[in-house]
């Protein structure tokens, strides 16, 4: 990691975003004092992290440890014993991640989605303030991917769950999170409210052009904006629709025929890639 800033309030669904490799996991770990950082410090609830602040925290970093013959019950009734906390919360948060009716069924006949809701109700068994998830829609199929975001959201909004979890699927972190931070190479590149980031996507949508000649039209322009010229269009930044048409008019009367003119926003995965590939 280097010199990582990162921070997480009370109440955010935050979500940390960035391909395989890029210290997503390892920035998790050494939150959660599994991996030590050679430099550098951080707090949880504005103090430093000590073994009571941990008790406020639920978190899956890795697959927890589940008997696949003992019933979901069961593993929770363990997972209860070896985090020394009451298993009186069991049926609570068996009823939250919608499990209540398969508490008595064995680990083994759970489908991934199932078995990724219990990993979530043993880490809320001692009811944490903030719950750390690292990756959670991993392999799940389109209906667990749906049940997990849906889970999430009801324990923020719900029970006042501050959520940090981590993705590189972006189109899943925009559907949950309030609050984004993208991570590359071990760098924090950007971090802001889930509307900043639209606001950044809005700024580097631009208008898309492809005419009759494009060599011509570009001369044209660049006389009145920045332009960009690739192989079959042009490319100005975003206009209002006013000036949109005015372009398209312009370019009639100097008998450049126009065979495509419009905004192209881009999308969030065209902004990872923008934003990350300025960090080589």
């Amino acid at each position: 990691m280097n010199k990582l800033n990162l921070e997480v309030k009370r109440g955010q669904i935050f979500g940390m975003l960035g391909p395989n490799g890029s210290g997503k996991t390892t920035t998790l770990g050494m939150l959660m004092g599994v991996v030590n950082p050679t430099a550098g410090d951080f707090t949880w609830f504005g103090e430093p992290p000590t073994h009571d602040t941990r008790k406020k925290i639920g978190a899956v970093l890795e697959h927890p440890i589940f008997y696949p013959y003992l019933t979901g019950q069961k593993n929770l009734e363990l997972n209860a014993m070896i985090k020394r906390c009451s298993d009186k919360r069991i049926p609570d948060v068996l009823e939250l991640v919608e499990l209540t009716d398969r508490r008595n069924d064995r680990y083994r006949t759970y489908s991934l989605g199932m078995k990724q809701r219990l990993a979530i109700a043993s880490a809320l068994l001692n009811d944490p303030e903030i719950l750390i998830l690292d990756e959670p829609t991993n392999g799940l199929d389109p209906n667990g991917i749906i049940e997990t975001r849906e889970l999430l959201k009801k324990l923020n909004k719900e029970h006042g769950t501050t959520v940090l979890v981590s993705s590189h699927i972006l189109n899943e972190v925009e559907r949950m999170a309030t609050h984004v931070g993208i991570i590359h190479k071990g760098v924090m590149l950007f971090q802001g409210t889930l509307t900043d980031l639209h606001h950044l996507k809005k700024e580097q949508a631009c208008l898309e052009i492809e005419t009759s000649d494009n060599a011509k039209a570009a001369a044209l322009l660049q006389e009145l904006f920045p332009v960009q010229q690739k192989t079959d269009k042009i490319l100005l930044p975003a206009q209002s629709q006013e000036i949109t048409a005015s372009i398209n008019r312009m370019l009639l009367q100097k008998d450049i025929d126009v065979y495509s003119l419009h905004q192209q926003q881009n999308d969030l995965e065209q902004l990872f890639i923008d934003i990350t590939s300025n960090h080589k």
